[in-house]
């Protein structure tokens, strides 16, 4: 055989004996997570631009979720744990339709990125006592050690991300990190249970501001026991169970005079409810990093007036001088650059959409009505300013022909919180201020923009429609409200059909060029 021949040959048999060497766990990656992670798992991929945090560079091997020691590798149960779990807060999803198999050949194939896997021995989880029970004295000392070891300078007062270095903080790749907002601990992005978020204080965050406390703990700064007690006090200001959104907001009836300001005791008893939201990227200029990520709303009525009480989490009282490196940043790294940003003074604001539903079940286009659905707005900014709108679409707002009936607003910032209340009349004083009646599920959404995060316009935080529902008097309501919750979940099935469809005809309005969507 010639020299040439044996070369065709060794050509011919090498991407097969390539084949056959690849990694059991690279079709996985490749499928599922290079998109975000980059081919070379450099946390380079084509959507990482558009996330912040960015994704994890595997290179680094440098992991923020561990059980093990501050710079130590993780474990491969905590790979895997994240795998299945995902990182709440982040870009990051669980993985739960992966199989056993799909996720143990992943956890292998992240470790060949690098280096240190192969030259380090395997690692070991740090030891780490059963936890003490929760008692008030617990959380007390929990409380004066948050304040001790200076928890607040990152996190706030009262735990809500807005510290004195919240504005400046970046991760060790200089890329603007924020703290965690403390009192959602369901975006707790290694889990929000007393067991994590001690093992967050024993672990730190590799690669992020937040540092191990086990140094405390071996220059008897502290006790096990007390870093135990800081985790119940953190854990104590969320929710004892993770939140639930519903599909009717329930504006219970009250006879007599509404609560005018946020801290009224009148609210003490009107049930709150949990919205999420999300940032706008289905128009453009899209916004893939909102600050406001969830809005607590009560509301109640007295027949003739209604009130609203909404409650989120912003770390700054828009414009804010300390907070423009922050806004500085967010806009240089966050893709997609659509449009400029805006410029100039940029106040917080918040606006309730209100809908009505055809007689064929329709409502309009969520994001704020079109040309031929328009939908009634309740827009209030922080520069002290309120109005009521018409909208036909995000950039298509008209002032309500009725000025005079305005809705009032009374709002107070404090602790990294806005605490805003809207009231309004239940009459219509014209066709473009919609009555609102009793008894009948009116479509309402919410919107959010952080000034210090440079949101405006369409650039801001945005909710999907639920029902606004006004109680009745007792003897109306044992009969209307199963009506009504029958007929708002029709409503529902409707909406979410028509929409699907509505997808399939303009798929060029919701899709994301860039970034690839994960399966559930």
């Amino acid at each position: 055989m010639t020299s040439a021949r044996r070369l065709v040959i060794a050509m011919l048999l090498v991407p097969a004996t390539a084949a056959a060497q690849e990694h059991p766990g690279k079709a996985t990656y490749d499928r599922w997570c290079s998109e975000c992670h980059g081919a070379d798992g450099r946390g380079d991929g084509p959507a990482a631009a558009h996330m912040l945090p960015r994704p994890r560079d595997f290179t680094e091997a440098r992991y923020q979720i561990r059980t093990t020691a501050s710079g130590a590798l993780p474990t491969d149960a905590d790979i895997l744990r994240i795998i299945e779990r995902g990182m709440p807060g982040t870009a990051m999803p669980a993985w739960p339709k992966l199989s056993r198999e799909q996720k143990q050949n992943l956890v292998a194939y992240l470790k060949t990125f690098s280096r240190f896997f192969e030259s380090e021995g395997a690692p070991e989880p740090l030891a780490v006592a059963r936890a003490p029970r929760a008692t008030e004295e617990a959380i007390a000392e929990g409380r004066e050690l948050f304040d001790r070891l200076e928890c607040w300078k990152c996190h706030g007062q009262a735990g809500r991300g807005d510290g004195p270095s919240a504005p400046t903080q970046e991760d060790d790749n200089g890329w603007p990190i924020r703290p965690a907002d403390l009192t959602q601990n369901w975006r707790f992005n290694g889990g929000g249970s007393v067991d994590d978020i001690y093992m967050r204080l024993r672990s730190g965050l590799d690669g992020t501001p937040m540092p191990s406390s086990s140094d405390l703990l071996e220059a008897n700064v502290v006790t096990e026991d007390q870093l135990w007690n800081v985790a119940h006090f953190v854990r104590s200001l969320s929710p004892a169970d993770p939140p639930e959104p519903q599909e009717v907001v329930r504006a219970v009836l009250r006879i007599g005079e509404l609560p005018a300001s946020p801290d009224d005791e009148a609210w003490a008893d009107v049930p709150a409810f949990y919205i999420p939201l999300v940032g706008q990227i289905i128009e453009r200029p899209r916004w893939f990093s909102p600050t406001v990520s969830t809005v607590w709303v009560q509301a109640v009525h007295n027949r003739e007036e209604l009130a609203l009480r909404l409650v989120w989490s912003d770390p700054s009282r828009s414009p804010d001088p300390a907070w423009e490196p922050w806004r500085a940043r967010i806009v240089e790294v966050m893709e997609p650059k659509d449009e400029a940003p805006a410029e100039g003074a940029l106040p917080d604001a918040f606006a309730v959409q209100l809908g009505s539903i055809s007689g064929e079940g329709d409502m309009p286009y969520f994001l704020m009505g079109d040309a031929r659905n328009p939908v009634h707005l309740w827009r209030w900014r922080s520069d002290g300013t309120v109005a009521e709108l018409t909208a036909r679409g995000l950039d298509r707002l008209e002032p309500s022909a009725s000025p005079t009936a305005a809705v009032a607003a009374n709002a107070v910032h404090a602790d990294g919180q806005w605490q805003l209340v809207l009231r309004r009349t239940l009459a219509a004083a014209d066709e473009t201020r919609p009555a609102l009646g009793e008894g009948v599920p009116i479509p309402i959404a919410f919107f959010a923009w952080d000034g210090s995060n440079g949101e405006a316009g369409k650039r801001g935080a945005i909710g999907s429609w639920y029902f606004l529902f006004l109680e009745q008097p007792a003897s109306a309501a044992v009969y209307v409200v199963p009506i009504a919750t029958i007929l708002i979940t029709a409503l529902l099935g409707v909406a979410a059909v028509r929409y699907a469809q509505r997808a399939r005809v303009q798929p060029e309005r919701t899709s994301v060029p860039g970034v690839a969507l994960a399966e559930p």
